[in-house]
């Protein structure tokens, strides 16, 4: 009697095993799921306050840290509506202030002005990301020069070739977040010699952080020669390394966001180091990543040079549900910027826009509290 017994409960687990359904577990909440372990974002909703934008000025890619002064100061980028669509010719880094990380923020000054077109970054600057190392500020960005003619107008989206492949990586260095900056008069990173590199024709969007057995991690992103035509290709992200802030940066010669059946993928990555790995929060051009189509997704990685999606990949769609209970579909969010505090991200920093009835762009930065 007792085999019998021992058959019967034998029996009893092995179908249960065999029937265990994660989707069943999931849509039925009275019964018990083994958890899924691995790192998440949550976001939640921000507040009307929380959205930044300007009647005369395009705003772009916000990027925040905190000052000795208890306040919050914005970087961000910014050209004239009036020129349309014209972040590639004619954008520069803005600096704004607020009592809270949720805003509202208040124009202060340009960090970054143009300063003419003998330099490297002498008449754009865009998308910036601030940290504070040590005792000092360090803003990275994007600069460029070129023919200063700008084709596009509002309603009509013309990229200046020129303008875009003389993207090139800074960084300028203050004692506070009010300036002076420190600018100089070479990249931090520059395009590779070699014309088979993946960053033979453009660098652009850095982002930085520190590793936690010293020294900086930085991804960017690169385009190469590979294809003919003025816009080359293809478009990568690619790792480079340095023992201090200002470089010099060492590259690595491997691709990273990478998906199969995919040319251009990502876009727009925000890296930092918590709970012993590198993580990402970037742009999904296509839904290569999830099903939710162009989206924000979560990658993470041990070393910083091997990356796979994470296992809750999928950080926001294309919208913004607002406290007020309007939920807004966008036609962008990107340029992922968070702000972390106390080492945990408390606010998600994104650019979005919408188009209107003229296809004319309107776009604001919007800060996205973090859910515990």
């Amino acid at each position: 009697m007792k085999y019998f017994s021992l058959f019967i409960l034998i029996f009893l687990f092995s179908y249960s095993c065999k029937n265990h359904d994660p989707v069943l577990e999931k849509n039925n909440p009275k019964k018990i799921t083994t958890p899924i372990k691995g790192f998440k974002l949550t976001l939640g909703k921000p507040d009307l306050k929380s959205k930044f934008e300007d009647d005369t000025w395009s705003i772009w890619g916000g990027s925040m840290v905190k000052g000795s002064d208890g306040l919050y100061h914005m970087f961000y980028s910014r050209w004239e509506k009036a020129l349309g669509w014209a972040w590639v010719t004619d954008s520069e880094i803005a600096h704004a202030v607020s009592k809270s990380p949720f805003g509202p923020f208040k124009f202060k000054d340009v960090a970054l002005p143009a300063r003419g077109d003998n330099f490297w970054d002498g008449l754009c600057t865009h998308n910036p990301t601030i940290h504070k190392f040590d005792k000092k500020y360090y803003l990275y960005y994007m600069g460029n020069t070129g023919d200063a003619k700008t084709p596009t107008s509002p309603g009509n989206q013309i990229l200046n070739p020129v303008h875009r492949n003389n993207q090139r990586i800074g960084v300028a260095v203050a004692d506070s977040p009010y300036g002076p900056w420190k600018r100089f008069d070479t990249p931090l990173i520059d395009i590779s010699p070699n014309k088979n590199a993946l960053d033979a024709l453009m660098v652009s969007n850095p982002s930085i952080t520190q590793r936690p057995e010293g020294g900086y991690l930085m991804v960017y992103k690169a385009v190469g020669k590979e294809k003919s035509g003025i816009w080359g290709g293809p478009v990568v992200h690619c790792v480079a390394t340095s023992d201090h802030p200002t470089g010099p940066f060492k590259k690595y010669d491997k691709p990273i966001f990478q998906a199969k059946g995919h040319e251009f993928p990502a876009e727009d990555p925000f890296i930092w180091y918590q709970e012993g790995k590198y993580r990402a929060i970037v742009k999904d051009m296509h839904g290569a990543f999830t099903d939710a189509g162009r989206s924000l997704v979560l990658f993470e990685s041990e070393d910083g040079l091997d990356w796979k999606l994470s296992d809750h990949p999928l950080v926001s769609a294309l919208e913004i549900n607002w406290t007020n209970g309007y939920k807004q579909n966008v036609h962008h969010l990107e340029r992922p910027q968070l702000f972390i505090e106390n080492g945990k991200p408390i606010a998600l920093l994104c650019a979005a826009d919408i188009k209107d009835d003229e296809n004319v762009i309107q776009s604001f930065n919007v800060q996205i509290p973090i859910l515990d």
